[in-house]
């Protein structure tokens, strides 16, 4: 398979994805419980994919480095409600400053 037939069948199953989120009758959505899940799901699964982007290392071992380091900085700045500007460069700065002696 090929890289533009790869990217072609990721686009077709994007928009039927897409399409699909149209076609969903209104009563599967409706209530106060279903719409509070669904309301939060793309924040676990962002969650979800930023924790397995931060520890996860080479052959799926388990690996805290420089990123895990960031990620508690990011998170540390975000509870003292920062700039999201403020918590990526301090995250990125922390992690920088971290390789840069050596770690991670």
């Amino acid at each position: 398979m090929t890289t533009w037939t790869t990217v072609l069948l990721a686009c077709a199953a994007a928009y039927a994805l897409k399409l699909a989120g149209y076609l969903v009758p209104a009563t599967w959505v409706e209530g106060e419980r279903r719409s509070r899940v669904i309301a939060l799901l793309p924040v676990a699964l962002l969650a979800a994919l930023v924790t397995v982007q931060t520890v996860v290392g080479d052959g799926g071992s388990l690996v805290l480095d420089a990123r895990a380091a960031a990620l508690a900085v990011a998170v540390g700045l975000l509870l003292l409600r920062a700039n999201f500007l403020v918590v990526v460069a301090g995250a990125a700065l922390a992690a920088g400053l971290l390789r840069a002696i050596g770690w991670g």
